[in-house]
């Protein structure tokens, strides 16, 4: 068992170690502040930039997470503290079949209501033009994707909260609302923290269907109705074509590393507010 977890720790480490042999080329001939900072994306001519890349990602997961962990939250307390049994019954499954559904299909989705949406209703009030293919448009389609992973994960934890702190709650005279707020929701904080870090995890690595709706214009984005160009959806899009080109494939592993650096820093830092946190939120 011992031999098995210290396995599991190996990988990890082996796919970083990976990742950075293949960038390494890259890496040799560019500064990581260069690849990580400039923006000009030619690998004709040997150059390339990252951040504009960098930004699309996140952006993009960022607007996700906005839209999703409210809509998530909510539907969570009231599913666990106020909904009756039939309500539960019918929700449910629907949350399965969302969680169960392609991502090529969000895609498509995301293609047909989303993008026509915002070019030809949503995005004219805001700017002259805008395509639909967005960082808006991609946002969107991740938030929709995720929300089911989210409300299982806080429904999971809200029903571990014990009983008699919301009979507690009652008995003191507290409302429904104040008892899901002030009791529920501060004794599941530090599930709900890591929850969220998984789904953001998730909304950042994703790649087809973001793919199919951000328009994968190398540009850094200068508000909600300008293209970009993920992360996942440049190695998608790339690997495997024009590899011949020096430095290509380094450059998209260097892409990758990118990506598991990004998650990695992202979930160390949120294990150590996950601490602060459990200790603060304690009843």
């Amino acid at each position: 068992m011992q031999a098995l977890t210290f396995f599991s720790l190996l990988i990890l480490l082996l796919m970083g170690l990976g990742l950075y042999l293949k960038s390494s080329p890259v890496i040799a001939v560019n500064s990581v502040w260069r690849l990580l900072t400039d923006s000009e994306w030619s690998p004709m001519a040997g150059k390339f930039g990252f951040s504009s890349f960098i930004v699309g990602s996140v952006y993009v997961t960022l607007i996700a997470v906005a839209f999703a962990l409210p809509t998530a939250l909510l539907t969570s307390l009231y599913l666990t503290q106020n909904a009756k049994a039939w309500v539960k019954k019918l929700v449910f499954p629907v949350l399965d079949i969302l969680a169960g559904i392609p991502s090529v299909v969000y895609g498509v989705w995301g293609i047909l209501i989303i993008v026509p949406f915002i070019a030809d209703t949503l995005g004219p009030l805001f700017v002259d033009y805008t395509s639909g293919y967005t960082v808006l448009a991609g946002g969107i389609v991740l938030s929709v994707m995720i929300i089911p992973l989210l409300v299982s994960l806080f429904i999971e934890i809200f029903t571990t909260v014990p009983k008699d702190f919301k009979d507690a709650s009652a008995s003191l005279g507290a409302t429904r609302w104040q008892t899901s707020r002030l009791v529920v929701l501060r004794k599941a904080m530090p599930g709900v923290i890591a929850a969220v870090v998984l789904a953001v995890s998730k909304a950042f690595g994703e790649t087809l269907a973001v793919l199919m709706v951000c328009g994968n214009m190398v540009k850094i984005p200068d508000n909600l109705f300008d293209s970009c160009y993920p992360l996942p959806a440049l190695i998608a899009n790339n690997y495997g074509e024009m590899l011949s080109l020096p430095m290509y494939e380094s450059a998209l592993m260097f892409a990758a590393l990118i990506m598991f650096v990004i998650i990695f820093i992202f979930n160390a830092v949120s294990r150590v507010i996950l601490q602060h946190v459990e200790k603060s939120f304690k009843l």
